[in-house]
């Protein structure tokens, strides 16, 4: 029978079965905590973790980190033992992850950090704890947060060095306190985002005596009125944020400004009106610190019928004006701004982009009697409007105009303008649709800077102003340069087709050239030499055919590295093959490729020499003389092998020399030919068929006689034609195998007598026996005798 267990011991034995399975989690998260470690690390000791998907601080920190980036992961927590090791460290990101608790000591080992991001985490509360021992912090950014105020203490009363601070979210911060900016008393940059901000106490920013630039991102006029009330004498550049000025009583409330110091003031996304207008620019008008004025995104609601504001006698202190992408709701109902007449004079730099601006009034521009920089760029000005707006008398100290992307499209009209303006010296006209340049054109007297890139232009002219010193004319469709420009200092002309530098006589002071991404295939030492001024060269990502020549001039010229800007990384092969894709400092062609000619003549001389050495090593071996032979030994098989036996002509063909001709025609042939029987010899001077060449002569006698009889003497191995008489008998001798050669020694030949031609000659009378010519009379009839019978047999 089962027994029953007992509620209290089931309860027991579940608890223990929780508490395991609890460890077993704690164990595992423990170990994927320990896993997440951070391995992209560079030389300087800056490791790179963001967007890693991690849930906790990695593990690995040593005190050799020097920055780490934590950015989008999933970090919701930070214990005070991450990073305990961390006591070198300088940066630390941590933004854009889900971190909403941080122990009190989490940073207590970070002495050292001087840059902190916490930006757009989940922070619901900050504690002054966590900032105690940053003693050498400067950049701190805690925006973006759930905070809704600073805390109850004083949150950076320890950061000595801080100069940049941005605080403060876009829904939930709410108030600041007198005590939250305790312990500051310098900052370069302050940013407030507080869209929701609705309580400032007085004074809570009298406390940092200097900032050099603040950024206010509040709604509350009032509450923004009570802010500058303690910037007056601290601010030197204020930005406004995200605030809307419709009426005149709530831009009045920046009234707490006039006496401040402030020299800059900075407008971002801010609305104002027909009815604000008039009351800020009066307010502006009496801050007599203020220099610049800066307008950006922002809305203009209103056709600009403004009252004037103070005495008009009263300077405007404004000199620089910068207004950029400002929108106007009712553009096509704006008047021409007379209002402002009285403000501009002292303006000095003004800047007006993307602001849909297609004509500045010529009273305007008469008005703009300080004026040394304007920038009309990227808006709606035509030619005719252009000549509207630079009036006569318009801009007279004018320097440097902008006119790039605007709707220009006549480049004489352009020229005739302006051409009245005696002080204008730069002059930007890129990015506009000019396309045909004319022959010529009208400038300025002193223009010495012009940018034409970006206009569509196909070829220059001497429409190009003589009196440059910089010249850009990147982006175009030129193909050559051949203008004359000679005190140009500074060229511009990438992107475009240009095969070759430009002709340096025709720049004679040419200091930067810039030929980016054309089609320059090379340029030689002679070309570069030719610029004598030239400090700076910029010729990178073009095709470049890196031949011998150019290979060689280019990597070891000296100081090539300090004129080309942008070497090496944007010198690049193109071809040969060989090299392709490697870059121009360290390609390397083979002696074949880089000395193709020399090469060439090289083997050719050699081949020469070779041929020489054979043959002189043939005529001193006597090799000709085998050739010769051997080609009429050739030419004699290709006839008939062997002449029958009735057409023997002759009992022997006699070969001797011409000089021993005597002893053959008188004695031989006395002897031989009238014996009885008779014996018929063959003779080349008798026997010879005239006019056939001479060695078939010579073959077809030999085949035609039953014996060949050699008559040997000093004269005979000294003869060519014995020679060729000997060889082919020699030939016939083995050919047919017999015994057809008779010799006779006329007189002794000693052996180096016999020259090495006469080879045969060597071995005939080294292996047959051979008759001698004697002397005494006695001994010559047995000599005929046995020649006789020799002839016979």
């Amino acid at each position: 029978m089962l027994k029953k267990i007992k509620p209290s011991r089931m309860t027991e034995n579940i608890w223990r079965i929780w508490i395991i399975y609890t460890v077993i989690i704690a164990k595992v998260s423990e170990e994927r905590a320990t896993k997440q470690v951070c391995p992209l690390c560079d030389a300087a000791h800056f490791c790179d973790c963001s967007s890693l998907g991690l849930n906790t601080i990695p593990s690995g920190i040593t005190s050799e980190i020097t920055g780490l980036k934590l950015t989008h992961n999933k970090i919701e927590h930070i214990s005070e033992n991450d990073l305990r090791s961390g006591v070198n460290l300088r940066v630390l990101l941590l933004q854009s992850n889900q971190i909403w608790t941080i122990d009190e000591d989490s940073f207590h080992s970070l002495g050292k950090l001087e840059h902190l991001d916490l930006s757009n985490n989940n922070l619901t509360r900050l504690s002054p704890t966590w900032f105690r021992d940053f003693v050498s912090l400067q950049h701190l950014d805690i925006r973006g947060n759930f905070y809704a105020e600073l805390g109850e203490g004083a949150l950076f009363l320890n950061l000595k060095n801080l100069r940049n601070l941005h605080l403060g979210n876009k829904d939930r911060f709410l108030a600041i306190r007198q005590q939250d900016f305790e312990g500051i008393t310098v900052l370069e940059q302050l940013e407030i985002q507080g869209e929701k901000l609705h309580w400032y106490e007085q004074g809570s920013l009298k406390s940092i005596r200097n900032i050099n630039h603040i950024i206010i991102n509040v709604r509350g006029i009032s509450v923004l009125s009570s802010i500058l009330g303690d910037l007056v004498n601290s601010v030197i550049c204020l930005e406004l944020r995200n605030i809307a000025f419709r009426t005149e009583n709530e831009t009045m409330l920046l009234n707490i400004m006039i006496p401040s110091v402030m020299k800059k003031l900075l407008f971002r996304n801010v609305l104002l009106t027909d009815e604000s207008i008039p009351s800020m620019m009066g307010i502006m008008a009496n801050m007599r610190q203020l220099v610049e004025l800066e307008a950006e995104d922002c809305t203009l609601q209103g056709t600009g019928q403004w009252s004037e504001q103070g005495p008009a006698d009263k300077s405007f202190p404004v000199k620089v004006l910068t207004i950029w992408n400002v929108s106007i709701e009712t553009f096509y109902l704006f008047t021409d701004l007379y209002a402002v007449l009285n403000l501009i004079g002292n303006l000095t730099k003004v800047t007006v982009g993307n602001t849909k601006v297609f004509l500045v009034p010529c009273l305007i521009s008469k008005r703009l009697l300080s004026l040394e920089y304007l920038d009309l760029s990227d808006n709606l000005l035509s030619d005719p409007a252009l000549g509207h707006s630079a009036c006569m008398g318009a801009w007279p100290v004018l320097n440097t105009l902008n006119l790039s992307q605007n709707s220009l499209s006549n480049l004489k009209m352009t020229g005739k303008s302006l051409a009245h303006l005696q002080k204008l010296a730069q002059l930007d006209i890129s990015q506009n649709n000019f396309g045909q340049m004319p022959e010529v054109c009208d400038w300025p007297e002193n223009l010495k800077y012009l940018n034409l890139s970006g206009t569509q232009i196909p070829k220059l002219t001497g429409c190009i102003p003589p009196t440059l010193e910089v010249l850009d004319v990147s982006s175009n469709n030129l193909i050559e340069f051949r203008i004359e420009l000679p005190l140009l200092r500074e060229l511009y002309i990438a992107q475009n087709k240009l095969k070759a530098l430009p002709d340096a006589a025709l720049l004679p002071n040419i200091v930067a050239l810039t030929i980016t991404r054309n089609k320059l295939n090379s340029f030689s030492k002679e070309e570069h030499k030719s610029f004598k001024n030239m400090k700076r060269l910029e010729a990178g990502d073009n095709n470049f055919i890196c031949s011998c020549e150019f290979l060689s001039f280019i990597q070891s010229e000296a100081g090539i590295a300090n004129v080309l800007a942008d070497w090496p990384e944007n010198y690049i092969c193109d071809s040969p093959s060989a090299v392709r894709g490697k870059q121009v400092e360290a390609a390397q062609l083979s002696l074949m490729e880089c000395h193709q000619t020399l090469v060439v003549s090289s083997i050719c001389i050699l081949l020469l020499l070779l041929i020489l050495l054979v043959v002189i090593v043939g005529y001193k071996l006597h090799a000709f003389w085998y050739m010769k032979m051997t080609w009429s030994w050739l030419q004699a098989k290709r006839k008939p092998q062997k002449v029958q036996t009735k057409d023997i002509c002759y009992d022997a063909f006699v070969s001797y020399s011409e000089r021993d001709s005597e002893w053959v025609e008188n004695l031989m042939v006395q002897e031989l030919e009238y014996a009885n029987p008779p014996l018929k010899l063959c003779l080349h001077k008798r026997d010879f068929m005239p006019g056939k060449w001479i060695v078939d002569n010579i073959i077809d006698s030999i085949e035609k006689s039953h014996k060949t009889l050699f008559v040997l003497s000093e004269h005979f191995v000294q003869s060519e034609w014995c020679k060729y008489e000997l060889d082919f008998s020699h030939f016939r001798l083995f050919d047919e195998n017999n015994d057809t050669a008779i010799l006779i020694l006329l007189e002794p030949i000693q052996g180096k007598a016999i020259p090495k031609r006469f080879c045969n000659l060597r071995k005939l009378m080294n292996t047959k026996t051979y008759l001698e010519w004697p002397l005494e009379e006695v001994q010559q009839q047995v000599f005929w005798s046995k020649l006789k019978e020799a002839l016979t047999s």
